[in-house]
């Protein structure tokens, strides 16, 4: 039987251009990928739920920025019973193969046969030059036809584009009117990381800017959008209106909108519900029992760090000295390798067992920390020297209030925007023992190196008694 041409074909048409090739997945994988993304999962772990290969589902998250489309979203409506199904076209392409006859493949799949013969003209594949029927491809090209894209408000009123763009990135300028365009930050696609330049403009949030359009214009009801539509003409590729570099005058400097599930599902994979605080003794919380120690991190210029141990019912401090690695700044680092700077997980481990491990037994009963990670090798600490360890929650530094408290004193001595690396074990000493002769009036103005001496003496009189 000789293949059917289309009717441009028969009214000498030239050939239309390809309009590329189908997708690689079906409306409800698609579905399932955002659903996936909503619930805090990567892109690629989402891609891989969705049947997709893990560079795809990032490609769809990028191309989204970070926000599913309204007809993906999870409160989007179904599609209507009217239109065929992805499962319907399987079925037609099936019986098309097999040589059923329109009015056929309409009584199997419960259709008019207009709507088969429509369905089967329409939405064929002709990149053989014929009609042939292929589900994947008829899917498509229905998609791609049920497209209704329509210019934003931003694209259509130049005006309104003007001063959104304006409240955004237009340049700051000094008191007498004179332009400072800040330091010169290309863009890269990226979100603008901390400890950067940043580029310079008015920076309004878009919350602002559509606030203040009702005070600015109160009679001109054109000049009105949304914080979200500006959002969305930010960060969805394809949207219009405004450059998707103007993201980096946001406060956030995001490229991309990140779920808020998975900002909120964010922790450290080192960090299980069974070390948490909320799972610490009580004994630890009224500090009746001696030997329970907080830590932190005091940090400085140049990834310098300086470890800071607090014994809870003493505050009794001891620091920990933490040098640059001898490869570090010397050479390309290690793929996937330790930190050189000397604050890495592996150092942070070996300093706290070095300067607690010279406590007796019963002056080292636990370890509360955040959830920093310098902590990653903490089953270390309780594996090989019976340490255990418990994490604070999430910006909750008052759970380690003397730590804190300590870290606040340590400052005198540490300033912030100083190179800690410039001191050295003798005068990390010096200062913890100043510390631990000054009086506390938690104490009752005793010392914590004389309320720890206390401590020491009682259990040597107690070991003494019981051997005699």
């Amino acid at each position: 039987m000789a293949k059917r041409k289309r009717g441009s074909s028969k009214a000498l048409r030239a050939p239309l251009r390809s309009p590329g090739r189908p997708g690689v997945a079906k409306r409800e994988d698609r579905r399932q990928f955002w659903r996936a993304i909503a619930a805090g999962q990567t892109s690629e772990d989402a891609g891989r739920d969705a049947g997709v290969a893990p560079a795809v589902g990032s490609r769809w998250f990028r191309e989204a920025g970070g926000m599913p489309p309204s007809h993906l979203a999870s409160l989007a409506r179904p599609l209507s019973g009217r239109y065929l199904a992805f499962t319907e076209r399987e079925e037609i392409a099936l019986l098309r193969a097999q040589g059923h006859g329109v009015r056929e493949i309409a009584r199997r799949v419960g259709r008019s046969p207009s709507t088969i013969s429509r369905e089967l003209r329409r939405n064929a594949a002709t990149r053989s030059g014929g009609l042939d029927y292929r589900a994947m491809t008829a899917q498509w090209h229905a998609e791609r036809a049920g497209q209704r894209p329509r210019p934003t408000k931003l694209e259509r009123h130049v005006d309104l584009r003007r001063y959104v763009e304006d409240r955004l990135a237009g340049v700051i300028a000094r008191l007498d009117g004179q332009p400072v365009p800040g330091p010169d930050v290309p863009w890269t696609k990226r979100r603008s990381v901390q400890r950067q330049h940043r580029r310079w403009g008015k920076a309004w949030s878009p919350e602002q800017i559509s606030a203040r359009l009702r005070i600015d214009f109160p009679e001109d009801e054109t000049m009105r959008i949304s914080h979200e539509a500006i959002y969305q003409a930010l960060y969805i590729q394809g949207r219009g209106g405004l450059r998707r570099e103007l993201s980096a005058c946001l406060r956030s400097g995001r490229a991309l909108r990140v779920p808020r599930a998975r900002r909120s599902g964010r922790g450290k994979s080192f960090v299980t519900p069974e070390i948490m605080i909320s799972e610490r003794p009580a004994e630890i919380e009224d500090r009746a029992v001696p030997g329970h120690w907080e830590g932190d991190l005091i940090l400085g210029l140049n990834a310098s760090a300086i470890g800071t141990l607090v014994e809870r019912t003493t505050r009794f401090t001891m620091l920990l000295y933490l040098p640059p690695m001898p490869e570090h700044r010397t050479g390309p680092r290690a793929k996937n390798g330790p930190a050189l700077a000397g604050r890495g997980a592996e150092a942070v481990r070996d300093a706290i067992a070095a300067t607690i491990m010279t406590l007796p037994t019963y002056l080292r009963r636990s370890l509360t920390w955040d959830q920093g990670a310098e902590m990653a090798r903490h089953a270390d600490l309780r594996i090989a020297h019976d340490l255990p360890v418990y994490f604070c929650d999430p910006q909750s530094p008052w759970q380690r209030g003397t730590n804190e408290n300590t870290n606040g004193l340590l400052r005198q001595y540490f300033p912030k925007g100083t190179d800690l690396s410039l001191h050295g074990l003798d005068e990390l000493g010096a200062v913890s023992a100043a510390l631990n002769g000054r009086p506390r009036k938690t104490l009752g103005w005793r010392t914590p190196a004389e309320a720890l001496d206390e401590l020491l003496n009682k259990a040597q009189n107690a070991s003494v008694a019981t051997t005699g």
